[in-house]
This record gives C-alpha cells, structure tokens and sequence, in this order.
C-alpha cells in the first residue's frame, strides 16, 4: 500500500509550529498552571473558580476555602448558602458553589472519592468542560490527551495563523494536528503565559515578542 505523503503545505505549517513550539519553550521554561493548588481535588475547585474570573482572584480565595473544605465529602455536605459565601468574590457564584457541590457528590458516588483521571469521566462531572479537563489532566496528573484553550489560547493561535476557528473545540483539534502528543501539555501553559504577558488582547507587545519576526499579526491593528 502507498503510504500518502505529507503536501508542502502540511510540512511547512509543521515546521512553522515546531519554531513556535521552540522559542515559547525557550521563552517561558517551566511554565505551568497559574492556579495554586495542593490535590487534585484543589485543582477541579479552582477551575470552577475560574470560569469568568481571574486566576489571581481565585488564588486569594483558594487558601480559605481549601481550609475549610478539605474533601470532596466536604463539599458535598456544605450548605448552598456557607459555600457561595466563600466564594463570592470569583462571581457567578451561586452555580459555581451548585457545580462543586455536585461534582464532589459525583466523586463520592461515582469514583470512589478521586478525582477521576480520564477525559470522558470528568467532563462528565457538573462545571467541568474539556477545557477544565484538560487542566485537570495535564497539571494534577500529568496526562496530555489535548491542549488547554482558553481566551488566551484562543488569541494567540488565531494571530499565530494556527487556526481560524473561533469554537475552542475545533482550535483544540487544529493544534493537536500541529504540534506532537509529547508537547500539548507544555504547549498549552506557555500559550497561556504568552497571551498574559506579551500578546496582550488590546495592546499586544509585538516589539518584545519572541516570535515577533514570525507571526503574521492577524487580527492585529495597533502593536
């Protein structure tokens, strides 16, 4: 059987990446999730935390709250009332405060009280997306089945000229054709860094980007 080769397009968008993949690495070593946490359960709380709400804010309600509620029985017992108490500040408060509260039943009921280590089992769980999994999976248990796109994810890979989508599932696929299995976990957190830090949504420092001289800027008007 033939074996059907890549066409120069396919390796020229693969090496575009691969450049990508290297100077975001060089740029920002050791780069990981923003959000701290001590368990894996920690971290499925405060990625329900930080749906609209930024990571900061829910670092400072974290330290409290992982005091108090220690377990995923913990949670799940807490009153509606008590649990949105301590975490008005991130906003939305009253379904992030349902969605812990029946995610950590579910953990109870479902797994055993731990946190799953599979796509389909935590998406699954009230409040958590494949975004949210994919956090889950590649900080708390090392496991990279995809790639963390967030807003930030999201506008770097578009002015990159990674993907056009706009849906974060097909951006999602768009990547993990681009880049290898090995680097999507890494990959993720650098993006992240690098739309915090330099590719700014209003002002982006082009002038300091390391991938300035690559990048086509699309969707750019003023740097």
């Amino acid at each position: 059987m033939r074996t059907l080769q890549p066409t120069p397009e396919a390796r020229h968008a693969r090496r575009y990446a691969a450049t990508i993949a290297r100077r975001l690495k060089k740029h920002y070593p050791g780069a990981t999730c923003s959000l701290n946490f001590a368990t894996p359960l920690e971290l499925l709380v405060a990625t329900i935390l930080s749906a609209q709400c930024t990571d900061e804010r829910v670092n400072m309600v974290a330290p409290a709250l992982f005091q108090t509620y220690r377990t995923a029985a913990d949670y799940a017992r807490a009153p509606q009332e008590e649990l949105e108490a301590a975490i008005r500040s991130t906003g939305f408060f009253r379904s992030k405060a349902k969605h812990i509260r029946a995610a950590c039943r579910a953990i109870l009921e479902q797994h055993a009280d731990k946190v799953p280590g599979s796509m389909d089992a935590l998406v699954a769980l009230p409040g958590i997306g494949r975004k949210s999994a994919n956090v889950v999976l590649g900080t708390a248990f090392g496991i990279g089945v995809g790639i963390v796109v967030d807003t930030h994810v999201t506008r770097v890979s578009r002015r990159l000229g990674l993907t056009s989508h706009k849906d974060p599932e097909k951006i999602e696929r768009d990547l993990m054709a681009l880049f290898p299995k090995s680097q999507w976990i890494d990959l993720g957190h650098a993006m992240v860094h690098h739309g915090r830090r330099i590719c700014a949504a209003r002002k982006p420092k082009c002038g300091a980007c390391p991938l300035g001289d690559i990048c086509p800027r699309i969707g750019v008007k003023d740097a």
